[in-house]
């Protein structure tokens, strides 16, 4: 069967046959005469099998009829990873250059006004990650009303990622009346439950298990411990015929040391991770790609979707947590008919998940080897002199216990005796340290204030509201000197407890005697 077979217009048949590409792959024969025939597919394949063409083809031939309005896209493409979406971005450039379609790109990590001037402008093809069509979304930059055909790729990936609810309020937005395409590697419940939901009576196509075995791909396993891991992946970056090579890790960290202790054993090596900025890490696939490097040291991040032609080996630096990963990890290599191979590091505590990976494939990788022993090279330290003996500066010990004078009785002074001296033997007196006297510390002189007038225990600060400046009330005169003369009957006084005694009594207005 050949591409012709199939369907397609005179202008894809071209394009794919300048791409080198005579014969269909499983998949892409399956899968493209309904996608033509506008029916709903479900097509489970195991990556590396030639899915992302199976509809990228036919939806070329499909939109080349129809014109594309603002705002409004024709056909939408959701991607688990911005490296997915640029793959696919390139794949329609190279397969649609014969036709007049415009296409976008929505990802994060890149400048949002050049992505929202290619929306006002009218699309053909959108190609997105589901974090940054809500946010587009959201700001009212695009609408989902004309979109006629719906792509959701690497499903499964999408479900380790959490993405499933955002995908679902995406297809509340889309027509009812619309072609939904859903491809997957597995086909677990969640999934099941989604396309049950959105697809409608799809032709499901099952090229490939994830866990059946590539036969392409050579897979073994070699025994190491966690100390010796790097040691282990020199000599066999050494030992193997690496032409080039993908290294994955579990974690970002591991990546970034990995990548620098190859470069420094001058190694052609790169990095890609989740924390490099979106232009760092298509730099980075770039000169992967053009032969810059040839050993790239990816996470999990780079383990879908990336095709990437003449790789010859896949190295697990770690045993991936997920069955499914290791899969998706090997894929890398042997792609497109050729051949492959795929090492591991195996650590003792990478038992229970090996065991899982066995399960999943179904088969038992080959252990090889034991831990590759590399002799370190001797470090060259000075002898370290010893301590110099400490000199006594002390004076003579006291005596033991049994030579003191009893407490009780008088006190006598010891007779001086030569032989019960103390012997001091090579006693070397240290010059005496002259303390020199501490600088006085510099005390910078308080600024002079004004004298304060002082304050009478008596006195109340009062506050002039009409102008801020306080006073003081002036004093008044005590108070028995205002108090008036009390006459006998007047009753009691506030400072006496009884009455007023008669005898004290002192009449002021009395006419004065002769």
């Amino acid at each position: 069967m050949t591409f012709a077979d199939l369907g397609l217009s005179d202008e894809t048949l071209r394009a794919v046959t300048e791409s080198g590409y005579t014969e269909p792959t499983p998949v892409q024969a399956q899968a493209i005469p309904p996608v033509l025939m506008n029916r709903d597919l479900i097509a489970i394949a195991q990556t590396g099998t030639g899915k992302t063409a199976s509809f990228v083809l036919p939806m070329i031939d499909v939109l080349a009829h129809g014109r594309a309005r603002a705002m409004m896209p024709r056909s939408l493409i959701l991607e688990p990873t911005r490296e997915l979406a640029a793959q696919v971005a390139e794949n329609f450039e190279k397969y649609g250059k014969y036709h007049k379609l415009s296409m976008a790109l929505l990802i994060g990590g890149v400048s949002m006004g050049d992505q929202t001037a290619a929306l006002a402008r009218g699309v053909d093809v959108l190609i997105a990650t589901p974090g940054r069509l809500m946010d587009l979304f959201k700001r009212g930059k695009i609408l989902l009303s004309g979109c006629s055909i719906l792509v959701i790729d690497e499903a499964d990936r999408m479900l380790d990622m959490g993405f499933i609810p955002d995908i679902e309020e995406i297809c509340t937005k889309l027509p009812a009346t619309r072609q939904t395409l859903l491809f997957s590697a597995t086909m677990p419940a969640p999934i099941k439950k989604l396309a049950d939901r959105f697809l409608s009576n799809p032709k499901q196509i099952e090229v490939a298990r994830a866990g059946m075995n590539n036969l392409l791909i050579e897979q073994r396993l070699v025994e190491t411990t966690s100390r010796g891991k790097r040691d282990t992946m020199k000599a066999l970056l050494a030992a193997e015929d690496v032409r080039t090579a993908i290294i994955f890790s579990n974690r970002k960290t591991t990546v970034r040391d990995l990548a620098e202790t190859l470069i420094r054993s001058g190694m052609k090596a790169g990095q890609i991770h989740g924390d490099m900025e979106q232009a760092e890490r298509l730099r980075e696939l770039d000169r992967f790609k053009d032969g810059t490097i040839n050993i790239l040291v990816a996470s999990d991040v780079a383990a879908r979707g990336l095709d990437i032609k003449g790789v010859s080996h896949v190295f697990n630096y770690d045993i991936p947590w997920h069955p499914d990963d290791y899969v998706h990890r090997i894929g890398r290599t042997g792609r497109a008919g050729a051949t492959g191979k795929a090492i591991s590091l195996v650590t003792p505590e990478d038992a229970e998940a090996v065991a899982n990976i066995e399960k999943l494939t179904k088969s038992t990788i080959e252990r090889v080897g034991k831990p590759v022993v590399v002799t370190p090279v001797a470090e060259t330290t000075a002898p370290v002199a010893e301590a110099p003996a400490r000199e006594e500066t002390r004076g003579p010990r006291r005596r033991p216990r049994s030579d003191r004078p009893a407490k009780s009785g008088p006190v006598a002074a010891p007779a001086p005796d030569a032989a019960r001296a103390p012997v001091t033997t090579s006693v070397a007196i240290a010059e005496p340290v002259v303390a020199q006297p501490a600088a006085a510390p510099v005390v910078q002189p308080k600024p002079a204030q004004a004298p304060q007038p002082r304050q009478d225990r008596h006195e109340r600060p009062v506050r002039d509201d009409r102008r801020d400046i306080p006073f003081r009330e002036p004093r008044r005169a005590p108070q028995e000197d205002r108090r008036p003369a009390r006459m006998v009957d007047e009753g009691p006084d506030d400072g006496w407890n009884g009455p007023f005694p008669a005898f004290l009594a002192v009449r002021l207005d009395l006419p004065p005697r002769d």
